[in-house]
């Protein structure tokens, strides 16, 4: 069972300036991986947002900001797809970072039996079922319960830091 809620709009607060901009330039200084998030259309995204939520049960989470292109395709999508990127995915993850052209050209992708498209040569990846939609602030937070996954390659996670792409190694202890 689908859980959604898209609660009526927010009305806008008055944020000082200064406060979203600490909030930004901070951010810079956090490492985050690096995925494409796909869904039935085709449509994806590259995002920053994913996380784990739980483990039992199985479930992960993203937020996409309310105005992206793909938001529509989001919000009627019944499931996901996450694709977590390695060092030599970084043409892909800049290419589902742009806007205004066709995501998809060019990449090689499989569409499983639900229509979630699958994007290939990446080192791993796992398929969602929504449970949960929640407007917060300017953003919308999905929440599924994962039906399935690979992990293709053992290679150093793709990380976004400083506003570039960047190599995740493991440090000598």
């Amino acid at each position: 069972m689908t859980i959604s809620t898209d609660p009526a709009p927010v009305t806008e607060t008055s944020v000082a300036p200064e406060a979203a901009e600490t909030l930004r330039r901070t951010l810079r200084r956090h490492a985050a991986g690096v995925t494409v998030i796909t869904v039935p259309g085709p449509a994806g995204f590259t995002a920053t947002s994913f996380t784990s939520v739980s483990l039992n049960p199985p479930l992960v989470a993203f937020y996409l900001g309310l105005g992206a292109s793909t938001a529509g395709a989001v919000r009627r999508a019944d499931r996901f797809a996450v694709h977590l990127l390695g060092t030599g995915n970084t043409a892909l993850a800049g290419q589902f970072a742009s806007s205004g052209v066709d995501r998809f050209e060019g990449v090689r992708w499989t569409r499983n039996a639900d229509g979630l498209p699958l994007l290939e040569d990446v080192p791993a990846w796992l398929t969602a079922r929504v449970t949960l939609r929640q407007r917060i602030g300017d953003h919308l937070l999905v929440v599924g319960e994962v039906e399935s996954g690979a992990v293709e390659e053992d290679s150093p996670a793709l990380v976004h830091h400083d506003g570039a792409y960047a190599a995740a190694h493991r440090l000598p202890s």
